[in-house]
Order: C-alpha cells, then sequence, then structure tokens
C-alpha cells in the first residue's frame, strides 16, 4: 500500500473500515488537506476508489441522520453523494472515539467564486434553492422545524472585551511575529468599528423570513465542479434549521469574496437571482439577513480562536482576508444591500 499526503492515514483503523466495507485490499491512501474541521482521505481498492471521512465534532446521530438525507436527496435528482453502507447496513462506522463513512470518489475541482462566470454563480444559488427543497419535501427523514430559529448578535461591549482579550494575549507575548503585529493594528481598528457602529447591533434576535432544513455550510471547499457545472456537494455534518435567507447570504460572502477584501457583487447578484428562480425570499428578508452577517462578521474573532486559543493556524488567512473585507464592508452597506437584493 502507497501513502501520499502531509498526514497520515487512519492506520490503526483503516484495515477495519475495508472490512466493514469489504473493499477488500486497500491498495493506496492518499491524504486530502483541504478543509478545516474533518479529515479525509482517497483511498484505492480492490473494489475501486472511494473517500473515507473521520467526522469530528459532529455527533454520531445528527451524523448518521445527514447521511440517510443523502440517499433521498440523491434519488431526487440532487448532485449529492450517497454513502456506502457497511455490512451491517450502517451508513456510518465506529471505532473507539472515531466514526467514518466512506463515500463515493467524485473527480472535480472547489473552485472560488472570482473564477465563476456569472450564468455559474447564478446556476449555483438555483441549486441552493433545489436544495432547500429537497429537503422540506415531507418524504425527507427530516423532523418538524419547529419554532423561529433565534440568532442574538453579540453585545458591543462583549466583542470589546474580546478584543481586548487576544490584544493582551499578543502583548505578553516574548517575540510577536508578523501576523501577530498585523493582528494586533487589526484589533484596534476592529474596536474602533465596534464603538462607531454600536448602536447597529440588530435589535432582536429574531431573524427575519421564512425557515427550514440547510445544509450549513454550502462554500466553496464542499462544493465540487467538474466541466463547468456542479459534480456534488459535499459535507453535510452542519444539516440543520435555519432561516434560508441565512445560509443564502453567508453562501454569497464566503464564496464571493475575495482575497482582497471585497465582495464581487455582480456575482452576488447573479447568485441570488439563481435563488430566488426557484424559492422566493422578500426583500426585507434578504436585508435583515446581510445586516445579521454585517454585524457578526464586525464582532466575531473564531480565526483568533484557532490562532491563540488551539494554537490551530489553519484559519489565519480567514483572518487577514476577513479584515480587509468587513473594513470594505462597513463603507460600502448600502451597495452591498442592493446587490443582495437582485432579482
Amino acid at each position: 500500500m502507497t501513502v501520499a499526503g502531509t498526514e497520515p492515514p487512519p492506520t490503526e483503523h483503516l484495515p477495519a473500515v475495508a472490512d466493514a466495507y469489504e473493499l477488500g485490499e486497500v491498495h493506496s491512501v492518499r491524504y486530502l488537506a483541504e478543509g478545516l474541521l474533518n479529515r479525509n482521505w482517497k483511498l484505492d481498492t480492490d473494489k475501486g476508489s472511494f473517500a473515507l471521512k473521520e467526522v469530528v465534532n459532529t455527533p454520531v446521530d445528527k451524523l448518521r441522520r445527514s447521511l440517510t438525507v443523502l440517499s433521498r436527496l440523491k434519488t431526487a435528482g440532487l448532485p449529492v453523494c450517497a454513502p456506502y453502507l457497511s455490512v451491517t447496513s450502517e451508513p456510518l462506522v465506529t471505532m473507539g472515539h472515531r466514526s467514518y463513512c466512506l463515500l463515493p470518489w467524485v473527480e472535480g475541482a472547489h473552485r472560488q467564486g472570482a473564477e465563476l462566470h456569472r450564468s455559474e454563480a447564478h446556476a449555483l444559488g438555483s441549486l441552493l434553492g433545489r436544495i432547500h427543497r429537497g429537503l422540506a419535501d415531507p418524504a425527507v427523514p427530516l423532523g418538524h422545524v419547529g419554532e423561529r430559529p433565534r440568532a442574538k448578535g453579540t453585545a458591543p461591549e462583549a466583542a470589546l472585551a474580546e478584543a481586548d482579550r487576544f490584544l493582551g494575549t499578543i502583548a505578553r507575548l516574548d517575540e510577536p511575529g508578523l501576523f501577530d503585529q498585523a493582528t494586533e493594528r487589526a484589533l484596534h481598528q476592529r474596536k474602533r468599528l465596534i464603538v462607531e457602529h454600536a448602536d447597529q447591533r440588530p435589535a432582536d434576535d429574531a431573524p427575519a423570513g421564512p425557515w427550514g432544513w440547510t445544509h450549513g455550510d454550502f462554500q466553496p471547499l464542499n462544493v465540487l465542479w467538474r466541466q463547468g457545472t456542479v459534480a456534488a456537494v459535499l459535507d453535510w455534518d452542519r444539516l440543520g434549521i435555519r432561516p434560508y435567507a441565512e445560509e443564502v447570504v453567508r453562501t454569497a460572502q464566503v464564496q464571493f469574496g475575495t482575497a482582497n477584501g471585497y465582495l464581487d457583487l455582480d456575482l452576488v447578484a447573479a447568485f441570488v437571482t439563481g435563488y430566488r428562480s426557484q424559492r422566493d425570499l422578500a426583500d426585507e428578508d434578504l436585508a435583515d439577513a446581510v445586516e445579521r452577517l454585517w454585524w457578526k462578521r464586525l464582532t466575531d474573532y473564531w480565526q483568533l480562536q484557532f490562532h491563540y486559543d488551539k494554537n490551530d493556524f489553519g484559519a489565519d488567512a480567514l483572518w487577514e482576508s476577513g479584515e480587509r473585507l468587513i473594513q470594505w464592508w462597513t463603507e460600502e452597506r448600502d451597495t452591498v444591500r442592493v446587490a443582495f437584493l437582485s432579482r
């Protein structure tokens, strides 16, 4: 067996996983470095090529439910990877404290927003609308959506205190590096913006518009493209109940944000128009979601929590581009809002 990639394969569990899915001999294992949370490998075996996923921080019952949903969505014609069942007819295999699922290997590429043509952005939005429709189908084994989800915006005082916490951490470093120095400057800028816009925190914790089951992380690393169309939507671990507008706006922001720190608003407009060709969302619902996400980005430091609290530097580049984005977005709020109301 050959091994490639920057991390070792799940050596201790690989033979048992292969037996659980009756894969025969595993000829090669390639670790896939993309992604922040779960670990993934490509396996070449006697039975063909597969994607093996080790899931982290997702309860087993929720993961099993998500995998079951994929089989139904696949039947409905959506580009998802239905899981293979083990010899015990389970979509999930648990070994010790680790859980694995086996999925078809799909050839394709992850594409950032700037790489898409306008027609492709429209098609991507249309696909998200179809996914929301598919998840709302009564035949899909998901529970009742229940009451409106809540989304409490971070209080300005709490956001300022968190910024000060990281400034204190940096001040205590013996030899601050370039990242630390840039972060210190960015935190002072962020604090000024929060103080300036403190009165524009969302007025309540009740997002506007309809809600239902959503993918939860519909973004470039979870979408595979092949020959101009989406070949597969991956990673359904965050399947959950949210306002539809929230997922539309978050997806557009992540997909069409550039490293230079702005949103490609032409592609944002095409994406939203594509979504609204499948599911209607009122202007006021989208506007509410845009402002809520702007405030969330303004008051959120999750990348620094990874860097300083967990010693995980995988999100450092996202912090740097995110800082440029929030500066630009705050200056262009009206223009951004108009782009998201496209039909």
